[in-house]
């Protein structure tokens, strides 16, 4: 569980037609079929979809929270691991500007982190219950420019995983580097995507009408 391998599970467009792609990170314990089903409810027909598969189901082995080397050297192959899917879809003529990001829970803060590692002017950023990892945020990790990035953040209040301090905290970082970030908290949703996230998602990050 220290290192993952590169397997990735594609699904909507074939990426040589398609003008924009989109890569999707699952949840601890959950799978790239599980993530990739969101294509029912996302706007994300015109998408070639990269969902990459964490080794055991698990992107890193303890809490988002917990310090950072506790869960090296998985969170950096995690990381490692999305590179090499965007340098793929990047390969393949897609430009930073076309391509999106969607995780949940796990997924949704290996979202974060890695674009805000890496903060350019994507297609756009959606995180389902999610903050930047570690026991405190070091913002000597992150560098670079959103540009005006539209990101969307959701979390329960209060969700077991997610504290809402670590939610707002990712914001301001995030608004600091030039993202345009749209949030929303949900007092006693429990540890899901619901609705109203998938319609304010659709809305903000992916352009569709509600």
């Amino acid at each position: 569980m220290y290192t993952h391998s590169k397997q990735i599970v594609n699904d909507g467009m074939g990426i040589e037609e398609a003008k924009k792609a989109i890569v999707m990170l699952h949840g601890r314990g959950g799978s790239a079929e599980d993530i990739i089903s969101l294509k029912r409810v996302l706007n994300m027909g015109d998408m070639a979809i990269y969902a990459p598969r964490a080794s055991n189901n698990s992107w890193y082995p303890y809490s988002f929270l917990a310090p950072e080397t506790e869960n090296q050297p998985a969170l950096d192959s995690a990381l490692n691991i999305v590179d090499q899917v965007v340098t793929e879809i990047e390969a393949a003529g897609i430009l930073p500007e076309n391509i999106y990001f969607a995780g949940f829970s796990q997924g949704a803060c290996l979202t974060l982190e890695y674009t805000t590692r890496n903060a350019k002017r994507y297609g756009g950023i959606i995180a389902f219950t999610g903050g930047l990892i570690g026991e405190q945020i070091n913002e000597g990790n992150y560098n670079g420019d959103f540009a005006g990035t539209p990101v969307f953040i959701a979390t329960g209040d209060p969700d077991p995983h997610v504290p809402v301090s670590r939610v707002k905290e990712s914001i301001a970082i995030l608004e600091r580097m030039n993202a345009f970030v749209t949030f929303a908290i949900y007092p006693g949703r429990q540890h899901t995507i619901s609705s109203p996230e998938i319609q304010l998602a659709n809305k903000h990050v992916l352009n569709a009408s509600i």
